[in-house]
């Protein structure tokens, strides 16, 4: 099956307004967390033998990337075989920001056979690099100013928010609100990502 996220993405929003409650417990208000201070991995010596596709993920940490959402869709294509994260942040954000050594520790452990991918949503760019230079990731991130990318994920109910794609191209599942440990992050990637499970 090819991947066309674009034909898929309709029926998470209205899963998102049935959760609309959430904002107020888990969305992104204020600082609510910051990040932990502690360095990032090696993510060369734990990505090294990555296949292509993944690799040139890991080539491009750190980036903010243009195109919009038809940049965004075409990668996901690029992706198909490979199971897909997608975290949706804006630099803020403070549970966004409290979360993202999460993002850095389970992406560089699953990153040889997981694609993980940011999209910096309803953001200024400056602030947005700015915040990657400190807190580096193994992957790109797609600037989403205008929500869009956002929007077509079904990430409706503010930041931050994770999408995950089985590797056939379906868009399994949203999560609302921040990863509260690597551990809980890592149980969500391995079921709705990389078992394929929709929930």
């Amino acid at each position: 099956m090819s991947r066309s996220p674009h034909t898929r993405f309709g029926k998470y929003l209205a899963l998102g307004m049935l959760c609309a409650a959430v904002v107020a417990v888990a969305g992104c208000g204020g600082d609510g967390g910051d990040e932990s201070g502690s360095p990032p991995p090696d993510y060369a010596k734990l990505l090294d033998g990555s296949p292509p596709p993944l690799a040139g993920l890991h080539r491009q940490g750190d980036q903010l990337l243009g195109g919009g959402r038809p940049a965004f869709e075409e990668r996901l294509e690029q992706l198909n075989g490979f199971p897909a994260v997608v975290n949706v942040w804006a630099s803020w954000c403070g549970p966004c920001r409290a979360e993202f050594p999460h993002f850095q520790k389970v992406g560089s452990e699953l990153g040889r056979k997981v694609a993980f991918i940011g999209v910096d949503s309803d953001d200024d760019r400056d602030s947005a690099m700015t915040f990657l230079d400190s807190n580096p990731v193994p992957y790109p991130s797609y600037s989403d100013p205008d929500k869009e990318i956002a929007t077509a994920l079904g990430a409706t109910l503010g930041f931050p928010a994770t999408a995950f794609f089985d590797s056939e191209g379906n868009q399994t599942h949203i999560r609302h609100g921040p990863y509260a440990t690597s551990a809980e992050l890592e149980a969500d990637v391995r079921r709705f990502a990389i078992d394929g499970e929709s929930g």
